[in-house]
């Protein structure tokens, strides 16, 4: 009635094949994972930088530079260059974005127990979030 199996199982044939591809480790993965949300927060902040320069977003992205390149072994990251041109809803939805960037950071960093990049995540969203309340503050005084 049922024609019996042929061909092994995948799931044994795969047992015995860990071997054949590399496996990381929970840290490394963090570790990958927090770099890449620290780069994309640095690409963000130099966005900003070249809209809106200012002296904190210098320090800011240099103190990022250095967590990234940390986090992957020494390797620099890569930095955006962006024309300069001001635009107050571009600048809110970078300040947005790079406070979102920095909360994902933040989650990254306390599960992996990475007391430097937390303290720089934290910092960076209290900042944009400073950034993104004093439009308000202004318009609600007007």
């Amino acid at each position: 009635m049922y024609e019996p199996i042929r061909t092994k199982s995948v799931h044994s044939t795969m047992a015995g094949t860990t071997s054949d591809f590399p496996h990381r480790s929970r840290e490394e993965e963090l570790d990958i994972q927090l770099a890449g949300h620290l780069a994309a927060l640095l690409a963000v902040t130099d966005e900003l930088r070249a809209l809106a320069p200012s002296a904190d977003l210098d320090a800011a992205a240099e103190r990022l530079a250095e967590q990234v390149s940390r986090l992957r072994g020494g390797r620099t990251p890569t930095r955006a260059s962006v024309t300069a041109g001001q635009a107050e809803p571009r600048l809110t939805a970078l300040h947005r974005r790079a406070h979102a960037l920095a909360g994902r950071a933040l989650v990254v960093a306390a599960s992996r127990a990475d007391t430097a990049a937390a303290i720089l995540a934290a910092e960076q969203m209290d900042a944009h979030d400073a950034a993104l309340a004093g439009p308000r503050e202004l318009s609600a005084a007007g």
